[in-house]
């Protein structure tokens, strides 16, 4: 027998129908006397029924299963081979996925061109927070496994965050519509499906588009994230860390990006440029380049994420209201935003290393505390100096023993990091394209980054249909499974978004939503810098009022104007007092006074920040 001979094909496409956006075909005939799979012991108890319909699931939730439907992800049974010997390879791979605690379930093995529903591929709960990728060429159905592994999530208790990109994940708020597709992708995979909708909580990024507005602070979002976000240098970075860590030091809140404007203004001005002198200084030129950049960040749109109210990322960790247990699906909303990629991506990173600061370590656990799918990955990494990928690297190391799972969603493994990518333990490939030489050598690293299986992976993945995937994830004990080209189950949920009127409803009756709508002005360092700038202007004029009657000059008494009289004589000069700075005049200002009281409660504590460079106020 030749090696070919013992390599099995990549599966044979399906029957007559072309998928539609569903990524679901007309089923293939069943085997003739195939019975129908046992229950899974393994699959979620079956959770309490939400009570409301789309728009009015209690506050700030939206959600409920279709009546009578049991909860998602219960046991199900369908048609499919059972009893049936399944062929050796396929049996063994199937046994590397029966695992014995709870799982999700992703869908049923393919081998040799057939579905084999009596063998489930499945990610163990526990395994969820050694994070993930999600790759694929668009239109593969990547989409859909983000909303299909969501739904698991929530059904277990599990609360997930979900970026919006293209405005069409707002569907898992809602049951979704049975149909001749569905109907058929369930029958090919044993799943008995049931409409159902999820709690959710609708976002956006500083009130830009419908959701809550999410703000942060300039401090808390700190420099590092910032200098990604505006574009700058190395050189630059390290200066706009030195803005940060003298703000810090002197008490000047950086709550918008009018307040940083101020401080760099500050710093480079007659009266502030000696306050960096010990510590390196800043140049005008580099000044010049954190302003302008600022500038076009503001003429973007982008003051309006910058803020107060500051978003409290503890709300992600939230269980549904109703009582039900499910864990509640946090949407941000970003199709307002499409065109400020790097801002809501580094955004989406700000909410992670918020989370790493506040969250203790907790270790291995039955369950993650949350798990963050992070779409558009490639947005994040592009242009990214070195510092930045070390902190995304750093937390992704580490934010796992603290029970969150990261996802990364993106088109191929290349567009992340190698170190990054080393991190990720579960792998679900969508289909990938070979129509240019790049796209045949991205193909190739690809291959390159599974273990070892019988498969040839390379036509194996140019041949996947949408909704198919080849899946590599972690065993309960740590292991990586076998590879398995699977069929994935259809969501639950509605797949495409729901109507703008009831996203709205959703996002107003939220107990959040009055909390954070409004957008807060307390003094901070603009004001404080200001009312000072007025201080010595206000104690330079009265310095200028309060001169000596007898002073010289023209029109003085005595003198007629024009005239020149005597200079002062050695004695005058050495009683004259010496002029005051224009540093020592704002230094002596009851304004200056003041903020020096406040920063004396300061006095011998530094400001801690995480390994982003930011920090909670």
């Amino acid at each position: 027998m030749t090696e070919s001979d013992r390599t099995p094909p990549a599966p044979a496409p399906l029957s007559a129908a072309d998928p539609d956006e569903t990524g679901v075909r007309d089923p293939a005939p069943a085997p003739g006397g195939t019975p129908a799979p046992p229950t899974d012991p393994n699959a979620p108890a079956p959770a309490v029924p939400d009570t409301a319909p789309v728009g009015s699931g209690g506050p700030g939730t939206v959600g409920a299963p279709a009546p009578g439907a049991p909860a998602p992800g219960a046991p199900v049974a369908g048609p499919g081979a059972v009893d049936a010997p399944l062929p050796p390879e396929a049996a063994e791979i199937a046994a590397g996925y029966a695992f014995t605690g709870p799982a999700t379930e992703l869908g049923a093995l393919l081998w040799d061109g057939q579905c084999l529903p009596g063998a489930p591929v499945r990610i163990p709960l526990s395994m969820l927070n050694r994070h993930g990728l999600v790759a694929g060429a668009t239109g593969t159905g990547k989409t859909k496994t983000l909303q299909l592994i969501a739904e698991q999530l929530s059904t277990n208790g599990v609360p997930v965050f979900l970026a919006d990109v293209k405005g069409d994940i707002s569907g898992i708020s809602a049951p979704g519509e049975p149909g001749d597709k569905v109907a058929g992708r369930s029958a090919q995979v044993g799943q008995d499906w049931r409409a159902a909708g999820f709690p959710c909580a609708f976002y956006g990024l500083g009130g830009i588009g419908p959701g809550i507005p999410l703000r942060a602070t300039v401090t808390s979002f700190g420099p590092v994230l910032l200098s990604k976000v505006l574009q700058l240098n190395h050189t630059q970075e390290q200066s706009l860390g030195l803005i940060f860590h003298y703000a810090d030091s002197k008490g000047l809140e950086l709550y918008d990006l009018k307040d940083l404007r101020a401080v760099v203004g500050f710093l480079v001005s007659d009266v502030g440029k000696a306050e960096l002198k010990g510590i390196g200084g800043l140049s005008t030129a580099t000044a010049g380049v954190i302003l302008r950049a600022l500038t076009a960040f503001e003429q973007e749109g982008a003051a309006s994420f910058f803020g107060e109210p500051e978003f409290d990322t503890s709300e992600l960790l939230r269980l549904a209201p109703d009582g039900s247990g499910k864990g509640l699906v946090s949407v941000l909303e970003l199709p307002a935003v499409q065109d400020k990629p790097q801002l809501f991506s580094t955004f989406l990173m700000w909410l992670l290393a918020d989370l790493f600061q506040k969250l203790p370590e907790i270790g291995d656990v039955d369950r993650p505390k949350l798990v963050f799918f992070f779409d558009e990955a490639h947005l994040l990494f592009t242009g990214a100096s070195k510092a930045f990928l070390e902190s995304i690297t750093q937390t992704v190391r580490l934010i796992r023993s603290k029970g969150v799972g990261i996802f990364f969603v993106t088109q191929t493994p290349q567009d992340v990091p190698g170190d990054v990518l080393a991190q990720l333990g579960n792998r679900v490939q969508h289909a990938l394209r070979a129509f240019t030489p790049d796209d045949a050598k991205a193909l190739k690293a690809t291959v390159r980054t599974f273990p070892k299986s019988p498969y040839d992976l390379e036509e194996l993945l140019t041949g996947l249909g949408t909704g198919e995937a080849v899946i590599t994830v972690l065993s309960e004990n740590g292991a990586p499974t076998p590879v398995a080209a699977t069929r994935l189950r259809a969501p639950q949920s509605l797949m495409g978004p729901i109507e703008a009127a009831a996203l709205d409803r959703a996002v107003k009756s939220s107990t959040l939503y009055g909390r954070y709508a409004e957008a807060v002005d307390r003094e901070s360092a603009f004001e404080k810098l200001s009312a000072a700038e007025r201080a010595r202007e206000t104690e330079a004029v009265s310095a200028a009022l309060d001169a000596p009657a007898g002073a010289s000059g023209p029109g003085a008494r005595g003198q007629a104007p024009g005239a020149r009289g005597p200079g002062p004589g050695p004695a005058d000069r050495a009683a004259k007092k010496p002029d005051v700075s224009l540093a020592e005049q704002v230094v002596g200002s009851g304004v200056f006074r003041s903020l020096a009281r406040s920063v004396g409660t300061q006095l011998g504590r530094e400001i801690s920040r995480s390994i982003f460079g930011t920090r909670r106020r």
